[in-house]
């Protein structure tokens, strides 16, 4: 079976306004949207409950974060069980700022997507290299080290409800993309790893999708490359093009 299109706008702590958010939101509820792509938007926690009662039915939600107990004396975070019983269905775990600004380990991502995933929760976990780890040769590595934290304490079913988001630390935010070449070669490399770690089905069926400054622009070129199922959208969600980035493939 073909992997569905996927396409998810990771707002991080944006907009600065509920009038920015609606604008945004309004955008996209009168957008001509391709309905054969899966649609996931990760606006700010403040904002997630409120945006159900907005946004059109094609547009799923996502938290950008969560923990991995259901409740307790944890100030400042959220719960999958919360995310559940709020009926949102996604959540964005091990994204770079994630690691780098906050310092998450690969193991503590790890523990939260299973968490996360035993809640019934879907998760978007995120992986890539920095700068350096690419100039020296290092790009598999590295993701393989974090792909194999999640892959040690996840059951082979699991994975039907995981997408896998390449994002290269050097090209989120920069202005910087990776060629389509690079793309693809990395998303082979994190299909290939699927396929030996956890089972080729899950290889084949797991979408991989490319993070890091997808634009209106490129999104069309990275688009046809065979192993890659979309995009995980930053900056450019927050703008008019994130409708032209959503409908990439459509014909």
């Amino acid at each position: 079976m073909p992997r569905q299109f996927f396409v998810g706008g990771n707002f991080k702590m944006n907009p600065a306004s509920r009038d920015q958010l609606e604008s945004i939101i309004s955008v996209l509820n009168s957008a001509d949207l391709d309905g054969t792509t899966e649609i996931v938007i990760a606006p700010p926690s403040l904002y997630l409950i409120p945006l159900k009662d907005t946004v059109r039915s094609e547009l799923q939600l996502s938290a950008q974060n969560c923990y991995y107990k259901d409740s307790g004396a944890f100030t400042g975070e959220l719960s999958p069980a919360q995310l559940v019983d709020a009926n949102i269905p996604y959540v964005i775990l091990g994204h770079s700022e994630r690691r780098t600004l906050f310092h998450e380990t690969s193991e503590f991502v790890a523990q939260k997507t299973k968490a996360a995933l035993n809640a019934t929760l879907k998760v978007i976990l995120c992986v890539g290299e920095t700068l350096p780890e690419r100039e020296t040769g290092q790009t598999a590595a590295v993701v393989q080290k974090q792909l194999q934290a999640a892959v040690d304490v996840l059951q082979e079913s699991d994975w039907s409800d995981v997408v896998i988001a390449y994002e290269p630390v050097w090209a989120i935010g920069t202005g910087k993309v990776a060629t389509f070449a690079q793309a693809q070669e990395a998303h082979v490399d994190i299909r290939t790893f699927l396929a030996q770690a956890v089972s080729p089905a899950v290889a084949e069926n797991t979408r991989i999708i490319y993070g890091g400054s997808v634009t209106a622009a490129n999104c069309t070129g990275l688009s046809t490359q065979l192993d890659v199922d979309g995009f995980l959208v930053g900056g450019a969600s927050l703008k008019p093009e994130f409708v032209n980035i959503i409908n990439a493939k459509k014909i």
